[in-house]
């Protein structure tokens, strides 16, 4: 399974993707994306500076306004 980045405060979609199968790091700071297949953020803090840096080659799930599940499914979707 794919190895996701999820921020620490999406700790029910963290438990869904677990039940999964897939392998969830826990995103404390930007260096924990590396290797990531895919990350989910929260988007509050979504480029407020106007700043790109990039730390995965993956790619990025807001997860605002989505349920742990519909998380899950768009995060299955990038793999199939």
């Amino acid at each position: 399974m794919a190895k996701i980045g999820v921020e620490q405060s999406l700790t029910n979609v963290q438990q869904v993707l677990r039940e999964k199968g897939h392998e969830v790091i826990e995103l404390k700071q930007e260096s924990d994306a590396n290797g990531c297949d895919c990350c989910v953020v929260t988007g509050l803090d979504s480029n407020v500076m106007g700043m790109q840096n990039v730390s995965t080659q993956g790619s990025v799930i807001e997860a605002s306004g989505l349920t742990a599940e519909e998380v899950c499914q768009q995060v299955e979707s990038r793999f199939q």
